[in-house]
């Protein structure tokens, strides 16, 4: 069972920003972020392909938030700048393994989660 583990978040202003990190327990897979605020449902927020490193992310955060990975590719950064209200929710980390470009803003696509951290951005 892969484990996945997040860290980070917390509370921060309009305007200001916020680091995230996921330690992954094995190698091999894309790794990704998604959010859920409350009453809403889960959304994809950044991923991080396993071959090639590729980074995609969603419209709403592209030009604030960076996805990144350590060299031993087992930690999954995401630093979020420029935060809004909006982007208040819990914070998942995912990992899956051979999710083809067209699947990787599914959540269905990753079969290991993290817990969650959660990120509060006062107005």
């Amino acid at each position: 069972q892969v484990q996945m583990v997040e860290s980070g978040g917390g509370l921060a202003q309009a305007g200001g920003s916020l680091g995230l990190s996921c330690r992954v327990s094995d190698r091999g897979y894309t790794l990704a972020w998604f959010r859920q605020a409350p009453g809403k449902e889960r959304e994809f927020v950044a991923a991080i392909r396993w071959n090639g490193g590729s980074q995609h992310y969603a419209d709403s955060v592209k030009g604030r938030f960076a996805i990144s990975r350590d060299s031993a590719k087992t930690t999954m950064f995401l630093q979020m700048n420029n935060l809004k209200p909006e982007y208040t929710a819990v914070y998942y980390c995912a990992g899956g393994s051979s999710i083809i470009l067209s699947s990787i803003r599914f959540s269905h696509s990753y079969p290991y989660w993290g817990h969650g951290t959660q990120v509060t951005v006062s107005s």
